[in-house]
């Protein structure tokens, strides 16, 4: 598959996880009497993940997250030289998510971006006022065991088509655990959005974002790789790996 062809599936998704799961925090997380709450968000974001995972799997490999796919470079999964270009691509993708849900939340009166637009923050900014540290391990924790669970379910010798199943609600588990740590991002591009829409505490302590994450997939990818005794396949293989059926994923 050309490479611009990828990218523009990887743009695609990564607004669509940025639209539907921050999404559902700005719009309907609390929405009077029939809010869909933290249950609700954890599934509206695992929900992005699986759809876009059938959508776009065979496409790009549906990474749509930077440490999804630093993770699939260390694991022998995707070529090294890919990653820049994907990793501009998805947050591209989730600023134009962030934009277009603010454009749609910005038409309630009252709107006020300073209530967090689902950015992701520590401190004062977490949402259950959880320090540095706590926001750290979590984030680094919660990304090495998404992409445990990506690299085990894309893996050839995994039951064949269902991967997107795995990894959408292995990504929903992560969100109903870390949310009231960190908003829960796992995914620096996903971060970055609705940061720059926000400004001020929001990009202060988006570091914190990129450089957990990115270390949890890096990690979870040299892992797996002598846990699971695979050889590199970065040559031939543009996702995450696995056999033909659907989606060398994630999310």
């Amino acid at each position: 598959m050309p490479l611009s062809n990828r990218l523009a599936a990887e743009f695609l998704g990564t607004l669509w996880l940025v639209l539907g799961g921050c999404g559902s925090a700005v719009i309907a997380a609390a929405f009077p009497n029939v809010g869909i709450g933290l249950v609700g968000v954890s599934f509206a974001f695992g929900l992005t993940v699986l759809t876009m995972a059938y959508a776009i799997g065979h496409v790009s490999g549906c990474h749509l997250n930077p440490a999804v796919s630093i993770g699939l470079v260390l694991g022998g999964r995707f070529k090294g030289g890919d990653f820049i270009p994907y990793v501009v691509a998805q947050v591209a993708g989730a600023i134009a998510g962030a934009a277009v849900l603010y454009l749609i939340a910005s038409g309630k009166a009252g709107f006020d971006l300073q209530g967090g637009f689902a950015s992701n923050g520590y401190d004062a900014h977490s949402p259950g006022g959880y320090s540095l540290t706590a926001a750290l391990v979590c984030e680094f924790v919660m990304t090495f065991f998404f992409l445990i669970v990506i690299l085990g379910a894309t893996d050839e010798r995994a039951p064949s088509g269902f991967a997107p199943i795995a990894i959408g609600l292995g990504l929903t588990l992560i969100h109903l655990i870390s949310i009231p740590v960190t908003n829960t991002s796992v995914n620096p591009a996903r971060s970055t959005g609705p940061a720059l829409f926000v400004g001020g505490w929001a990009l202060s302590q988006l570091w914190l974002f990129w450089v957990a994450p990115l270390l949890g997939g890096a990690c979870a990818g040299l892992v797996y790789r002598v846990l699971s005794g695979e050889r590199s396949k970065a040559a031939g293989i543009e996702g995450p790996a696995g056999k033909s059926a659907l989606p060398k994923t994630h999310g």
